[in-house]
């Protein structure tokens, strides 16, 4: 396979980068190392697959189509894997014009391409945030989801649809994976468990928003690197998969992990439920289960230890 990773210097990306290449796959890496979070992180994180044979990076912006075309223009992909998107529940808040642009924009440019170059595969990172505040649980694809409450939960719906446009008119197979709170090693910095482990080790408190019995459907990379890997085998026709642990675990039962991982009590910022947040998230694997065999095996004792002894390695604790 020849498969077009965009987002590919990401946590997600980088990891599915890797694990193409080691199996054999050619792999092209979009990414425009954009400023969310210090771009050295992301460099860092394609060291291992830089001058691999069968590894090219692009850096380059999926809103530059000209540069985009040229890139399907001579690549020839069987496969794309659509991670790249501007990130966050909170600044989408600020910024809802970029999100629309890079989200959605950004997808269509890309569906566009297939289109234009006969690419029949793609399989894109949708997310949990689509269904909002919904307190009917678990989490369904079938859910009835027009209620956002974030721009980027709009955008990552409305990407959704219009893939869905492009499968109707154009034939192309799509996967929508909604994703369920990834976490693991390369983590991004803003994110719950890194940010309260960088906190711990820097001697500082950590924030706490609410009082602590808000949840999460945590899921572990590998186990998502395991379903992406299969949808790219299978993906056929258009469908829409979460992708979870289906095991939610409260706000305060997260921070007692940590602790016990790393030895260490911090204080607490108490402070309020953010605008934009959900209150608990927790996905149906049904489906995951039926099209993708998916099964996610690292619990979140297991990889919150895992997590903590990447982060002190990385930073020589």
């Amino acid at each position: 396979m020849k498969v077009l990773v965009t987002g590919g210097a990401g946590f997600i990306g980088s990891h599915l980068c890797q694990r193409l290449v080691s199996k054999g796959n050619e792999v092209c890496c979009v990414d425009n190392f954009n400023d969310y979070y210090d771009p050295a992180i992301k460099r860092q994180n394609l060291k291992d697959l830089t001058g691999q044979s069968g590894f090219k990076l692009f850096e380059e912006d999926i809103l530059d189509i000209e540069k985009i075309d040229g890139i399907f223009s001579k690549q020839r992909f069987s496969h794309i894997v659509h991670l790249a998107a501007r990130a966050g529940v909170r600044p989408s808040l600020d910024n809802a014009v970029l999100y629309d642009k890079v989200n959605i924009q950004g997808t269509i440019n890309l569906l566009d391409m297939c289109r234009k170059y006969d690419v029949e595969k793609f399989v894109f990172a949708s997310s949990s945030s689509v269904y909002g505040g919904s307190r009917k649980v678990p989490f369904s694809e079938s859910d009835k989801i027009d209620r956002p409450i974030s721009p980027y939960a709009a955008t990552k719906r409305a990407a959704e649809l219009m893939a869905y446009t492009y499968h109707h008119l154009f034939g192309i197979s799509v996967y929508a994976l909604r994703f369920f709170t990834v976490y693991g090693p390369r983590q991004r910095p803003e994110m719950a468990i890194h940010k309260f482990v960088r906190s711990i080790y820097q001697g500082g408190p950590i924030d706490v928003y609410g009082d602590g019995s808000s949840s999460r459907d945590y899921t572990y990379i590998d186990d998502i690197i395991d379903a992406i890997m299969t949808s790219i085998d299978r993906v056929n026709g258009y469908e829409i998969i979460n992708l979870g642990d289906s095991s939610p675990v409260k706000l305060s039962d997260l921070i007692e992990l940590i602790e016990k991982a790393t030895g260490r009590k911090p204080s607490k910022n108490q402070k309020g439920f953010q605008p934009g947040d959900v209150f608990t998230t927790y996905a149906d694997i049904k489906k995951a289960k039926k099209l993708l065999d998916y099964k996610p095996v690292t619990d979140i004792k297991k990889g919150i230890s895992n997590f903590v002894a990447w982060y002190k390695d990385r930073n020589s604790i």
